[in-house]
């Protein structure tokens, strides 16, 4: 028959107690009053049909029982916190699954990934590049980031970073052509496009871009297309056309000069970037030291 074991409350207040030998101790140890220890003691002395303390004088002393089921119960909250400790443990190390979109993964997730690892080499950054979304209840995911509207239903969602559009090529482009002083010198270049399946009205793509910049006479339905964003702004960086590209996407390659942004001009979307895991993810140590990096990595830029 399992047995109907006395409150956690009143143990603890017992365990603390005679640690201390002392219930003002013990109070101030447990965050409560000494009323409050006194009431958790009687609790357990009512449930055991014994008497664990005595008084002699001003000092608070063990009875025989008191002595006797001590180190049984200190023990057990020995116990009890090796095993929480084990679980945290398991939280803070082993491998941390990331589902990401490819090429958020391969231009700004994946560039700065090494900074996270020295901090926390004890997780190991599992990134699956997939542009599905993420169903945490049969993936081995422990978080995701996704671009869209950030409406995720059932999950925690923070947003990560915001998006912006223009146009950039190789520096070695602007060396081969006519300078890009402004965006009518774009006519007899090959502008490459950017076919991903965002589904964001608000991205301009080459014809709305250039109506906007008030550039006409030129046909922008021409020159290659890609399905995906990374491999727009890799054909950029290899010189064969200016690009549309996501900010955020090119950051990388502006900072360290291999693409140049010719315009000064950025057209904001809707879209953005989110993080996005489930409740039960969320206190996870190493979800959360990841999550903390992640908005640390979007502030740096």
């Amino acid at each position: 028959m399992a047995r109907r074991l006395p409150p956690l409350n009143a143990l603890r207040a017992y365990e603390a107690a005679a640690r201390h030998l002392s219930l003002s101790k013990a109070a101030e140890e447990l965050s409560v009053t000494p009323a409050a220890i006194s009431h958790q003691i009687r609790t357990l002395e009512d449930h055991l049909g014994v008497s664990l303390f005595r008084r002699d004088g001003r000092s608070l002393l063990l009875t025989d029982a008191g002595q006797a089921c001590l180190p049984g119960i200190r023990d057990g909250f020995d116990r009890l916190a090796e095993a929480i400790d084990a679980i945290d443990s398991l939280g803070m190390a082993g491998v941390l699954t990331v589902s990401v979109a490819p090429s958020f993964a391969a231009k700004w997730l994946v560039p700065r990934l090494d900074r996270f690892q020295e901090k926390h080499p004890e997780i190991d950054v599992r990134v699956s590049a997939s542009m599905q979304v993420t169903d945490f209840s049969r993936d081995d995911v422990d978080l995701a980031i996704r671009y869209g509207a950030g409406r995720y239903p059932d999950l925690v969602v923070e947003k990560l970073l915001t998006e912006s559009v223009f146009p950039v090529c190789s520096p070695s482009l602007l060396k081969d052509k006519a300078p890009l002083d402004n965006p009518q010198d774009l006519k007899g270049l090959i502008l490459l496009h950017d076919d991903s399946p965002d589904n964001d009205e608000s991205c301009p793509t080459w014809e709305m871009w250039l109506k906007a910049a008030g550039v006409s006479g030129m046909d922008a339905s021409r020159g290659p297309r890609f399905n995906q964003s990374s491999l727009v702004i890799e054909a950029a960086l290899l010189g064969k056309g200016v690009a549309l590209a996501k900010a955020t996407l090119a950051a990388t390659d502006l900072a360290e000069g291999r693409l140049v942004k010719p315009f000064q001009v950025n057209a904001p979307v809707e879209f953005a970037y989110y993080v996005v895991c489930p409740k039960a993810k969320l206190n996870l140590p190493k979800v959360a030291v990841f999550r903390d990096w992640l908005r640390a990595a979007a502030a740096e830029g």
